[in-house]
């Protein structure tokens, strides 16, 4: 049995599984939000009278956001700590969800998906940290990835809104406005859950820390909390420069560079082209909205199960090997793509490889490539450093997709749909060797042992 089942069977309390599900809404936020656009925009662009320049300001304005986001976080999580960063960004999104909803023009649609992206980028990499640090080392990779598990859930619970939705009156507004129901369930859950242990000790607070550990390690019989507060205790306990230049340093630079490389990566494979923009890939091989909003389902319920498979599978395989394999796929299915959209024949005589190549892709991400990068950005830095490389990283990640999906469309227009799906399976084998050289194993270690790890073979 997986080792993420058999901790649970072993008797693990239930409430480290419900600080995972409460923070972990935090990548619903991301998911909904990105899945929910794709079916959106087709109905937006009519409404709004929104072009090509438009359509992609309106996907792209929440990664500006999200930026900006990510960057603010990295001094919040550490100044206010991981908890209440949590709650102002769940208390944020709703905020913007509604303004969306409401919205009259493009600039107002877009400045308000601004906001949303604020929210989205603070908890696209606390939640992952915060889960991180709260998980006893055998299970961390399974509940850390609870995360990736939700972006997967949000992005399917988006796809099935746009297809009930589809054709309703104000269609597009009731698809953006039920945006703020997790936005709202993140910032009430954030409430009941405990602080970071490692933060407290950062703070001074380590008696608190001591009872949340205890807390979280009940009825676990292999835990040792006085030799994990005292491991915790030595990581924070290290001195010299915390901001961004400290990064830069021998000592930490090879760890950065594995971090923007997996956060970079994950984006410029493409994935988003594929989140944002499939009902308008789909309708590209001759579907109507309806029709091609059907099919993306199908992509979200992929994404969803093959992220429950790497969710059993990161903590008995490993993190490495499940990243490979899952860039090799995405890779083939980028290329199928550019086949199909690049021979005539096939279209007219195997019309189904555009959905087939399209779930390939996704179940190849969904078990690869997604839920490692924010695992393991949660891992290899210390203590002292996480929270502005995290920042980093995350930040990064955003800036990729941004760039990823303000750019698609024209790429489309500019070197036709086939072109840019082959430039996407380019990066895609730059990827595989750069993750095949420079990416280590993690699994089954505290962080403060793969900090020591990492340190030493830099």
């Amino acid at each position: 049995m997986p080792g993420f089942l058999s901790a649970v069977r072993e008797g693990h309390n239930g409430l480290i599984l419900r600080i995972a599900a409460i923070a972990a809404l935090g990548g619903m936020l991301f998911g909904y939000d990105t899945g929910v656009i794709s079916g959106a925009l087709l109905y937006i662009k009519k409404d709004l009278g929104a072009g090509t320049v438009a359509q992609e300001l309106i996907v792209s304005s929440l990664l500006v956001g999200a930026v900006l986001g990510a960057a603010l976080s990295g001094w919040s999580a550490r100044r206010i700590g991981r908890r209440w960063t949590k709650v102002i960004s769940g208390t944020v999104y709703v905020v913007g969800s509604l303004g969306a909803a409401f919205a009259v023009s493009v600039p107002m649609l877009i400045g308000f998906r601004a906001l949303l992206g604020l929210a989205v980028g603070t908890a696209s990499f606390v939640s992952p940290m915060y889960i991180s640090e709260m998980a006893p080392p055998r299970i961390r990779g399974a509940l850390t990835s609870f995360n990736q598990l939700a972006v997967t859930i949000g992005i399917l619970v988006a796809y099935l809104v746009n297809f009930a939705f589809s054709g309703v009156a104000h269609d597009w507004r009731w698809m953006l406005g039920l945006a703020a129901v997790p936005g709202a369930a993140l910032a009430v859950g954030m409430l009941t859950v405990p602080y970071s242990p490692r933060w407290l000790v950062q703070e001074g607070r380590e008696s608190q820390a001591r009872d949340v550990i205890e807390r979280l390690r009940e009825n676990d019989e292999e835990a040792d909390v006085d030799a994990e507060l005292e491991d915790i205790r030595s990581a924070a306990r290290e001195t010299g420069r915390t901001g961004v230049r400290a990064l830069w340093s021998p000592k930490l630079k090879p760890l950065l560079v594995v971090g923007l490389g997996l956060a970079l990566a994950q984006q410029f494979v493409g994935i988003n082209t594929v989140i944002y923009y499939a009902p308008t890939i789909l309708s590209a091989t001759g579907l109507d909205a309806g029709g091609a909003i059907g099919q993306t389902v199908f992509v979200g319920v992929t994404n969803v199960v093959f992220t429950i498979a790497a969710v059993l599978l990161l903590d008995r395989v490993g993190r490495r090997a499940l990243l490979l394999t899952g860039t090799a796929g995405i890779l083939v299915g980028l290329a199928a793509l550019g086949v199909f959209f690049l021979v005539p024949g096939v279209q007219q005589q195997a019309p189904w490889l555009a959905l087939a190549a399209l779930l390939l892709y996704i179940a190849s991400f969904g078990i690869g490539l997604g839920p490692v990068f924010w695992l393991m950005i949660s891992e290899i830095f210390p203590l002292p450093v996480r929270n502005v490389a995290m920042a980093t990283c995350t930040i990064g990640n955003w800036a990729a997709n941004f760039l990823v999906a303000v750019t698609f469309l024209s790429l489309v227009e500019l070197i036709s749909r086939p072109g840019t799906f082959f430039l996407y399976t380019g990066i895609s084998v730059l990827a595989l060797l750069f993750f095949w050289r420079k990416v280590p194993e993690t699994k089954g270690r505290s962080l403060e042992q793969i900090q020591e790890q990492l340190s030493g073979r830099s």
